[in-house]
């Protein structure tokens, strides 16, 4: 993401059921955010069996000082949950909705995440009935919320 013209970049660790865990905001794409980004996020959701991610050397280098370079799967399609976590970023880039700071991205990433994990129905596990049912149980819970929230 650009902010005010200069390239930041954008960590998110996705689960295996695509729900985002943790974003982080950082001027630099190195091994030391790498290893700053992947010690919060254990920190705060413990050590994940498997770490999947792109092939940018950083990460094999951050997980080779944490000693978790043999829990690391680099594959074709593999990174994809986490690649869709970011569409809504790139979508509001395109958009010139440009972000003016630093930390407003970083609210923006963590609120974004609560609510997306929140309000993803996950239409396909779903039958259409059910599937129904529970878009309009949290079209009420944010109607609630947005009602209370005006006030």
């Amino acid at each position: 993401m650009k902010i005010n013209g200069k390239r930041h970049y954008l960590w998110r660790a996705v689960d295996h059921e695509g729900e985002v865990l943790e974003s982080f905001v950082t001027k630099t794409h190195d091994k030391k955010a790498a290893l700053k980004f992947l010690k919060n996020a254990m920190h705060k959701h413990g050590r994940s069996v498997v770490f999947v991610t792109d092939l940018l050397r950083c990460y094999g280098a951050a997980l080779k000082e944490i000693g978790a370079v043999y829990r690391q799967e680099t594959g074709r399609w593999l990174n994809t949950g986490a690649e869709n976590a970011h569409l809504p970023f790139r979508r509001r880039e395109r958009a010139r909705l440009r972000v003016r700071r630093m930390r407003s991205l970083q609210k923006f990433a963590a609120v974004h995440a609560s609510v997306y994990n929140h309000f993803n129905q996950e239409r396909h596990l779903y039958s259409r009935e059910n599937f129904k049912l529970k878009r309009r149980c949290s079209g009420l819970v944010a109607s609630a919320l947005f009602r209370v929230s005006s006030r």
